[in-house]
C-alpha cells in the first residue's frame, strides 16, 4: 500500500494530511542547473502533521521539520520522529519520493531514480510547504537519513538550490543522519543554512571521513556545519530495532568522491574533466569495475541509540526553529 493511502494519525491527535508536491526526474544535476527547461515532472506526496499546541507559534504560524527517508523508503522510525517533533510543538512533513516512481526499495540499486531527484524532491516540498497559511516559510529545517540525508544536504547547497527555488530562498537548517557524501559541489557552499550531522563510526554503509571532509569544505566556504559522530554506532542506528545484516545492500563506502563543476557536470575522478552526459549509474559502475562495491551490510540500534538521536535530534530542531 503507497504511503499516501495510509491513514496515520500520532498518538496526540495529529492526523496525516496528504499533500502533492509537483517534482521532477532529472538525469543528474548538470540538468537542474543548466538544461531545466527539458526537466520531466512528475508529482509526489507526503503527509503534513500539525500539532495540537499553538506554543512553537509566531504569528500564527508555525515552524516545519520536513523528514525525508533513505533507501528503505517511509518507515516506522520515521513517523516517530515525526511524531516526537510534532508533540514538541513543531509541524511536521514525512516526504514519499518512492510511492509516485513505483519504487519501493533502492538498497539494491541506488540508481532507480537520481540523486539530484531527491534533492530536488526535498526543495519541491519546501516550495509548496512554504507557501502553506500555517507554516512559517523562514522556520522551515529538513531532516533526512541515509539517502534522505543526502538528499537535504544538496538541497542546502546554493549552487543547486538557487537552480530550483531561487537566490537565498531555501532552508533554515538542516539535520543529516548518516548521509552518504559520494557527491559533493566543488562550491558546497550554505550560506545562512545551519548544517548538522549525525552518525555513527560503525557505519558500513557510508563513509563518516567522507563526511567530515564534506563538512570541512561546507565551514571552509563560510557555512556552519558540525557532526556528532556516535562510537560504535551502526547505520540507521534511530531505528529502535536490533542489528541486522542486509543482505542485497550493494555499497560502496571507499569509493572516491564524485564531484560536481558549478554548471552541475560531474567530474570523473579518474580523468579530473565535467561531463554533463556522466549520470550516477556511471560513477556506480566505475566504483564495482575499480572495486569498492560489495554486497551486504548492517543496520540497526544498540541499546540507547535511538534515544541518543531523539534527544540529539530535538535539541536542533528547538535551537534552530522552535
Amino acid at each position: 500500500m503507497r504511503f499516501r493511502d495510509q491513514d496515520i494519525v500520532f498518538a496526540g491527535g495529529a492526523k496525516g494530511q496528504n499533500i502533492d508536491i509537483l517534482s521532477a526526474n532529472p538525469v543528474n544535476y548538470f540538468q537542474v542547473i543548466s538544461n531545466a527547461a527539458e526537466l520531466p515532472r512528475l508529482v509526489i506526496d507526503g503527509k503534513l502533521f500539525l500539532p495540537t499546541s499553538e506554543h512553537r507559534k509566531r504569528n500564527g504560524k508555525l515552524p516545519l521539520v520536513i523528514v525525508v527517508p533513505g533507501s528503505l523508503g517511509v518507515a516506522p522510525s520515521h513517523l516517530k520522529h515525526a511524531e516526537t517533533v510534532v508533540s514538541d510543538g513543531f509541524a511536521a512533513f514525512v516526504l514519499d519520493s518512492f510511492g509516485a516512481r513505483d519504487v519501493t526499495s533502492t538498497v539494491a540499486n541506488q540508481t532507480q531514480f537520481s540523486f539530484a531527484a531527491s534533492a530536488y524532491d526535498v526543495l519541491s516540498a519546501w516550495q509548496v510547504l512554504s507557501a502553506h497559511p500555517e507554516i512559517d516559510a523562514s522556520r522551515i529545517g529538513a531532516q533526512g537519513h541515509s539517502r534522505g540525508g543526502s538528499a537535504v544536504l544538496t538541497a542546502a547547497t546554493r549552487r543547486f538550490a538557487d537552480a530550483v527555488v531561487g537566490a537565498g530562498a531555501g532552508f533554515r537548517s538542516v539535520l543529516a543522519a548518516y548521509p552518504w557524501s559520494g557527491h559533493q559541489f566543488l562550491d558546497p557552499s550554505v550560506d545562512e543554512t545551519e548544517i548538522r550531522v549525525i552518525m555513527g563510526d560503525a557505519d558500513e554503509w557510508c563513509s563518516p571521513m567522507q563526511v567530515q571532509g564534506h563538512c570541512q569544505a561546507i565551514r571552509l566556504s563560510g557555512g556552519r556545519a558540525t557532526m556528532r559522530l556516535i562510537g560504535g554506532a551502526q547505520h540507521s542506528f534511530d531505528r529502535g530495532t536490533g542489528i541486522e545484516n542486509v543482505p542485497d545492500a550493494s555499497v560502496s563506502p571507499a569509493a572516491p568522491t564524485a564531484y560536481t563543476a558549478n554548471n552541475g557536470a560531474f567530474i570523473h575522478p579518474l580523468t579530473g574533466v565535467a561531463d554533463s552526459k556522466l549520470v550516477d549509474r556511471d560513477l556506480m559502475i566505475y566504483a564495482l569495475k575499480a572495486g569498492y562495491g560489495r554486497k551486504g551490510a548492517k543496520i540497526g540500534s544498540r541499546d540507547g541509540d535511538a534515544e541518543l538521536f531523539k534527544t540529539d535530534m530535538l535539541a536542533f530542531w528547538r535551537r534552530t526553529l522552535g
